[in-house]
């Protein structure tokens, strides 16, 4: 409410995931998924009819980039994903993050040039695939997050990390709903 937005209904096919509090939090972040593999499997058009979102706040390539999938891969199958958005809606407004950095505890040696190749390559891959009924919207979650002070193991948000993704994200997502929401009831997955 302090942000001028009400009457949110936060969706997905997961429920939320336990914060010790009651609060509205289903959601689609499947934790370990690949963003290849999500279109590799079908994935997003079911989740798709099954929430039917006007907003999405798409935060994935982490593990891709892990698994040592190109850039230019990993943007295709954005692309496929947006595409799928889209035909379940087709003024969805997208909000993408470029990913925090990785530093994993168990080794990476391909993540940290990874991420920032990806993270790179996110804007002009979003103003080219953004249009003006279905806007795509990029997120920083990269600059001034610290492996070393905001994850638990170089890569999962601590409470600091998380406050950085919160700050990082509320902006962004703020104004995309209030895009999306012309006065009627809007959901987000």
């Amino acid at each position: 409410m302090e942000a001028g937005v009400t009457d949110i209904d936060f969706v997905g096919t997961l429920p939320a995931q336990g914060c010790g509090i009651e609060y509205d939090g289903e959601n689609d972040g499947h934790g370990g998924f690949l963003a290849t593999g999500i279109v590799a499997d079908n994935q997003l058009p079911g989740w798709l009819a099954i929430s039917q979102p006007d907003v999405v706040m798409m935060q994935l390539g982490t593990n891709d980039v892990w698994n040592n999938i190109a850039t230019a891969t990993i943007l295709d199958a954005f692309s496929t994903l947006v595409d799928q958005m889209r035909d379940s809606k087709s003024t969805m407004h997208i909000v993408v993050a470029q990913i925090t950095p990785m530093d994993p505890t168990g080794g990476c040696a391909t993540c940290k040039a990874g991420v920032i190749a990806l993270n790179d390559a996110i804007p002009a891959w979003a103003a080219e695939k953004s249009t003006t009924q279905s806007p795509i919207t990029v997120v920083d979650c990269y600059t001034g997050y610290d492996t070393a002070t905001d994850t638990v193991d170089g890569v999962h948000p601590n409470d600091s990390g998380n406050v950085k993704l919160a700050d990082a994200w509320f902006e962004p997502l703020q104004a995309a709903i209030l895009a999306a929401s012309s006065g009627s009831n809007k959901t987000i997955a």
